[in-house]
């Protein structure tokens, strides 16, 4: 086995080891982690392994770091469970070539469900639909170019995401916002008649609007599945 590989799997192990200090309560959200060598000497690694996983933790959104020797240096685990969802999410993204396809029907899975779940929480007032009803009038302001539409568009699909209150949902789609804008963006190019189709999508977006609002979980969803789906067929990308 190469240096290497041992040094890989050395920060792999201290990975673990927080993660099972987290679950065993030995850990908390909110809590600074120790120094490196009282961690190196707890899991049995070496500075730099520790030193490794720390950066990954780090870039992947897990803890936040501050050098120096005050109050506030070290690595404190970070209160956000969403974060390393969404990382690992937008980095396959960029990373492959998914297809079209693939993308509309997850769509349609996590958004049929939150709208439902959107819908009811409105009929329980139990929802703020101001940031949603905001993005619908931007994408009613004259003379919107298709990007600055389709940019409004899909922060409004996050949006009525974000209001089902599932945060895993919420991170899921604000990481898929990049792809989604790239699909329907490269569609928009080749569509004979934007400006109709642009009038239709705001009608579609105020119907979905409408339901959640009124607290009709099942037309929330069905609206939603069509528009979608509607938009996929009707433009031919993938």
């Amino acid at each position: 086995m190469s240096a290497r590989a041992g040094a890989t799997r050395s920060y792999q192990s201290v990975l673990l080891r927080i993660e099972a200090d987290l679950a065993a309560g030995r850990l908390e959200i909110g809590g600074r982690l120790p120094g490196e060598r009282v961690l190196a000497e707890r899991y049995g690694v070496s500075r730099p392994s520790v030193r490794e996983a720390i950066r990954v933790l780090e870039a992947m959104g897990l803890i936040r770091t501050a050098s120096g020797s005050g109050p506030e240096a070290g690595a404190v685990l970070i209160s956000d469970p969403a974060a390393p969802i969404g990382a690992a999410l937008r980095w396959h993204l960029a990373s492959r070539h998914l297809p079209v396809s693939d993308i509309v029907a997850t769509r349609v899975l996590i958004e049929s469900w939150a709208l439902r779940e959107a819908a009811t929480r409105a009929a329980a007032d139990d929802v703020d639909l101001a940031a949603a009803r905001a993005l619908l009038l931007g994408m009613d302001r004259p003379g919107l170019t298709a990007t600055q539409f389709l940019a409004l568009d899909t922060r409004f699909h996050v949006e009525l995401a974000r209001l089902a209150g599932n945060a895993v949902i919420e991170a899921i789609m604000a990481a898929m916002r990049e792809g989604i804008e790239g699909y329907v963006t490269k569609a928009v190019a080749g569509f004979a008649d934007w400006p109709v189709m642009m009038t239709l999508l705001r009608l579609q977006h105020a119907g979905m609007l409408e339901a959640v609002d009124a607290g009709r979980p099942d037309v929330a969803a069905v609206l939603v599945t069509a528009h979608i789906e509607g938009f996929y067929r009707a433009t031919g990308v993938g």
